[in-house]
Parts: structure tokens; sequence; C-alpha cells
């Protein structure tokens, strides 16, 4: 029997090493397509081309546009008429005719009222391209964000599965042997328990990722099930400013600031425009009318009519007017408190994530992966102890989750704060190179 068996082993050794290009022809037929890589940047551009959010603020600043030239335009005139019949009688005559008359009346409104409201809604399209401006800024934060958190849960579940198919493994290599006391069904136990725990970190991963795919391809226009692969890549985390520096850029450019600042503007136009129509409107155009009863009378002449402003003066919209623009003072000032508040924490937590990355060594992961794969070989030679395997697998596991939740809290921080600020500072991305 093995001499048979060895005679078989010697045919496929003798068939592989007479045409090896068929064996890998052939394994590379059979083998899956690999999934494409997209790297950060590129989905960061396909969801500022296909989101589908976009195009509200793109009709909000078209319907902006559109109540602008509305503003700006003048009342249209008014065309009237009346048609009757006459009938003139006295001393004894009596004549009968038509009678008739038409008039345009063009309003003339006092004079700066249209320049307000073309101001007002000049403000408006600010707001709405301001609106536009953030969505995009914080789209791209969201999905900078997003997309390194998929990448960072797809990392964590695989790092976990694999200790968990190595310990499954060596618990199904410990199980065949024979035992000789108490000793290897203790570690077997302890080995089994241990993946146990690692495959319930990899489905705690895999939910992670599986719900930032899920937005990630809503932010896209995307499948919500459309699978990701995130290139892997080195981030490296420039320093931060100042904090006051940064306030003081956050106090120009941010776009709540900006938004308040607009709007305050705008009241305080709309309380003059209220103040402008206490005084009324002034219609006046030509008239020309004619009568045929007996004689012929024709009159041609220019009208003019106004309302007399004399109950009411417009002291209601004026007062309601001059509220609201307390209320946008109120407003601006309480969003510069918030946004200072906002900078601060968010630029103490950065300085923090980056302080701590500091001190890691630029290949930390792989030495930390390189140390279990050699505890793994160590123990199963009988060299290294079971409490020492499994202490560093949960390790490495551990280790793992906290470098990458780090890097992806430094990366949600700075994002914000390139938000608060109203500015765009990319976290560098190059290629990462493998270890070899």
């Amino acid at each position: 029997m093995k001499i048979k068996n060895y005679f078989n082993l010697s045919l496929v050794l003798a068939c592989v090493l007479a045409q090896p290009e068929k064996l890998f022809a052939q394994k590379e037929t059979n083998a899956a397509p690999a999934k494409e890589e997209i790297s950060l940047d590129a989905l960061v551009a396909e969801a500022l081309e296909k989101n589908p959010e976009i195009n509200f603020y793109k009709a909000e600043i078209a319907a902006a546009k559109g109540e602008r030239r509305t503003a700006g335009a003048f009342p249209n005139p008014e065309l009237s008429g009346d048609i009757g019949r006459k009938r003139v009688s006295g001393g004894g005559l009596s004549a009968e005719g038509t009678a008739w008359s038409v008039s345009v009346q063009q309003p003339f409104e006092y004079p700066g009222r249209i320049t307000l409201r073309k101001a007002i809604a000049n403000r408006q399209i600010d707001l709405a391209e301001i609106g536009y401006a953030q969505f995009q800024a914080a789209l791209v934060a969201r999905v900078r964000t997003l997309g390194y958190g998929l990448g960072v849960a797809q990392q964590k579940a695989a790092a976990a599965e694999q200790v968990a198919q190595r310990g499954q493994e060596l618990a199904e290599v410990i199980v065949q042997r024979d035992p000789a006391g108490i000793t290897p069904l203790l570690e077997t136990r302890i080995i089994e328990g241990s993946v146990i725990v690692a495959k319930r970190r990899a489905a705690l991963a895999t939910k992670d990722a599986q719900v930032a795919l899920y937005e990630l391809n809503q932010l896209r226009g995307a499948p919500l099930s459309a699978p990701i692969v995130v290139a892997a890549s080195d981030l490296k985390f420039p320093e931060a400013l100042s904090v006051e520096t940064l306030i003081a850029i956050a106090r120009t450019n941010n776009f709540e600031i900006r938004s308040r600042e607009v709007e305050l503007a705008q009241q305080g136009l709309k309380v003059d425009l209220t103040k402008n129509e206490r005084w009324p409107t002034v219609t006046a155009g030509p008239f020309y009318s004619q009568e045929k009863a007996g004689d012929k009378e024709r009159i041609l002449g220019i009208g003019v009519s106004m309302p007399l402003p004399l109950w009411n003066r417009n002291a209601g919209n004026i007062e309601a007017a001059a509220a609201r623009t307390q209320q946008a003072e109120a407003a601006f000032f309480v969003a510069l408190r918030q946004v200072e508040r906002d900078v601060r924490e968010q630029a103490s937590a950065y300085n923090a994530f980056v302080e701590q990355m500091s001190f890691w060594r630029t290949n930390t992961l792989d030495q930390l992966r390189e140390a279990a794969e050699l505890g793994d070989r160590h123990y199963r030679l009988g060299s290294l102890p079971v409490a020492t395997y499994v202490e560093l697998q949960d390790k490495f596991i551990e280790a793992t989750e906290a470098i990458l939740d780090t890097q992806l809290d430094a990366m949600e921080s700075r994002q914000q704060l390139d938000l608060l600020t109203g500015k765009y500072v990319p976290v560098t991305e190059s290629p990462r190179k493998e270890s070899k």
C-alpha cells in the first residue's frame, strides 16, 4: 500500500514538473476575479458627481435666481375701460348715444423699494450658494470618513478572522493527538474559547463594514449592496495649526457663520424695506373717453391715484422685522460661540491622536502580525505555553483595533476641523508599501 501511494505521488509530481505552466494556467482560470480597489479620492469624486441630493441644492440656487429676477421687475401696467349708453334730456330735447372710456395706468413704487427687494433676493442667492458649498464640504468629509472607516472595519475583520482560523486549525490538530493527561484538553478548551471571542470580533467588524458600505453607496448614488474594496494606503496626518489660528479662520470661512452673517444683513434690508413701504405706490397713466349723445364729446388726460396712509403706516411689519433682526443677531453670536467650541474640541482631539500616533513605528501592524504568526509556529513546536500563545493572539487583535481606531478618529477629527474652518485641507494619502 505504501509503495502504491508513493508511486501515485511520484506520478503527480512528475506531471507537475513536466507541465507546470498548465497547472498555473488552470489555477488562474479557476480563481475568482479580484475585486477592483478604489481610493478615497476616487470615492469622493464619484460622490460629488453622482450624489442625488446635490440636485436639491442646485435647484435651490436656480430658485433663488428666479426670485431675484422677479424682485427686479417693474409692476405690469393696468388696462381698464368701460362702455355704456348715455341719455341727455332737458328743454324738451333729448339725445341718446354711446359713452366709453379707456385708460392705461402704470404703478410707480416709492424710490428705492425695488433696489431693496433686489438686494434681499441677492442675499438669498448667497445663502443658497453657501448651502451648496457647505453640503459639498460635508459630503467630502463624510465620504472620506466612511471610506476610511470601511477599510478599517475590513482590516479589523480580516485580522480577527485570521486569528480565529489559526486557532480553529490548531484546536483540530490538538484533538487528533493522543491526550497524555488533562493539560492537552484544557489547552484545547482555552484555544476554542479564544476562537469564539475572535469570531465575535470579526462579526462585529463585519457589521460595521456593512453599515459603512450602505451609507457610502447611498452617498455616491450606487446600489446599496454594491461591494467596495478600499485601497490600502498610509495616511500622513499633518500637525494642526494653533487653536487661535483655526478659530480666526473659522470666523471668516465657516459656512454656518457666513450663513448667519448673510441672514443678518438680509434682515436689515427687510427692515429698510418695511420702512420704505410706509409710503404708498402712485399709479398714473393716460385715459381717453368719448360720449356721443347729441353732441360728441372727447376727453383726453392723465389720471393719478394713490392710497392715503392714514390708518396703516406699516408699523406692525416694521416692529416684526426689527424683532427678526434681533433674532438674527442672537443666532449669529450663538453660532460664533458654538463654532469656537467645536473648533477647540476637534483640535484638542486631533492633536491628542496625532501625538499618540507619533510614538508608533511605521510598520507596527506588520510586526504585530508577524509576531502572532511566529507565536503560532512556536506553539505548534511545543516551545511556547498556551497562555502566551492566547495572549499574543489577543494582543494582536486588540492592538490592531487600537491602531486602526486611532487613525479613524484622527481622520474624522481632521475632516471636522476642515469643515468647521470652511476649507479643505486633505490628509495626504500615499500607496501603502507591502512589507516583504
